[in-house]
């Protein structure tokens, strides 16, 4: 396995330790050959950005990561593109898909995926600013969400998320695209998903009701036992293994929500080397594994989106801004 460092390829930010803040937006591309050619000199100004912005608190630990979909790939670059890179795929029967169909209408996938972390939400803030500022009106922000570090990295409905990340060179390798697709070396696939939770029946469950549907202890955070965690838990059905050896994601979900409109939620996005684990948790999560044995959190989340985006290193990051298809 080549990783992108044989080849002399910086990663985009995917790896960064996590952070206490950060913004999600997913934006469209505006129809025109100007948007086009705006998005792609904006691809060479995003590191320089984040530098500008970073150097006012240095130990902020800003960072972004860019992402571009399908169609909005061959739209802005044309070939090459990644060998893996398709429009997100519905998932699902009915009652549980993801994203849901209408109505209401779910945001549209979106073209481009912004992803800005740093430990304060003012650096967040004002690098996302900027960021739009320098596209103009070439896009559209779709979906916006302002994520927090929930107490001691626990999401909204009161579990430890992101447990079982790797970390390390094996976060590297399970996220970094290497000698599979040489041309896009250095670059990860990145599927993100907000889903809103009915906290009033969540929390009229008891703590080992819901331990048994994540699959952890809820304060320990522990995983249970063979004996104890049921089969549609939360933890098994995201637990993916290929050729006797799991394969694992990278998360970085965030929890948001608006106390006062009762909007209690959880942004996913999970960095890896290929799709291909990415979709088949949600098939196991939506579907079941076996088929029926969904996952039980779905009774209380709800998924309102759903999106697939590549992101380049940050070498062809900016070396897209001269790419025209």
């Amino acid at each position: 396995m080549t990783s992108p460092s044989d080849q002399n390829l910086e990663p985009q930010s995917v790896c960064s330790p996590i952070t206490s803040s950060a913004i999600f937006m997913v934006a469209t591309l505006a129809p025109g050959r100007d948007s086009a050619e705006a998005v792609r000199s904006w691809c060479a100004d995003i590191a320089g950005l984040v530098r500008s912005v970073g150097k006012r608190v240095p130990a902020g630990n800003l960072t972004c990561v860019a992402g571009f979909g399908s169609k909005a790939w061959d739209a802005l670059f044309g070939g090459p593109r990644p060998a893996a890179l398709h429009p997100f795929k519905e998932v699902g029967v009915a009652g549980r898909l993801a994203p849901p169909p209408p109505p209401p209408p779910p945001p549209p996938p979106g073209d481009i995926l912004l992803h800005i972390r740093a430990e304060q939400m003012d650096l967040c803030f004002e690098l996302a600013t900027q960021l739009m500022a320098a596209l103009g009106d070439a896009v559209t922000v779709v979906d916006e969400v302002q994520g927090f570090r929930y107490f001691d990295m626990r999401s909204i409905i009161g579990f430890v998320d992101g447990t079982e990340n790797p970390v390390g060179r094996k976060a590297v390798g399970f996220t970094i695209v290497g000698d599979e697709d040489p041309a896009f070396s250095g670059g990860s696939y990145v599927m993100v998903q907000k889903y809103l939770h009915n906290m009033q029946a969540w929390n009229e469950l008891s703590v080992e009701a819901q331990e048994r549907v994540i699959g952890r202890t809820k304060l320990s955070d522990i995983e249970l036992d063979d004996a104890t965690k049921p089969s549609n838990s939360h933890s098994a059905l995201t637990t993916i293994t290929k050729d006797g050896e799991e394969v694992k994601i990278l998360r970085d979900n965030m929890p948001f929500g608006r106390p006062g409109a009762g909007e209690f939620g959880t942004y996913f996005i999970g960095y890896a080397r290929s799709p291909e684990p990415l979709e088949l948790m949600l098939e196991n999560m939506f579907v079941g594994r076996p088929v029926g044995n969904y996952d039980r959190l779905l009774d209380f989340s709800t998924a309102v989106t759903g999106g697939l985006f590549f992101i380049p290193s940050a070498d062809l990051l900016e070396e897209l801004a001269d790419r025209v298809p």
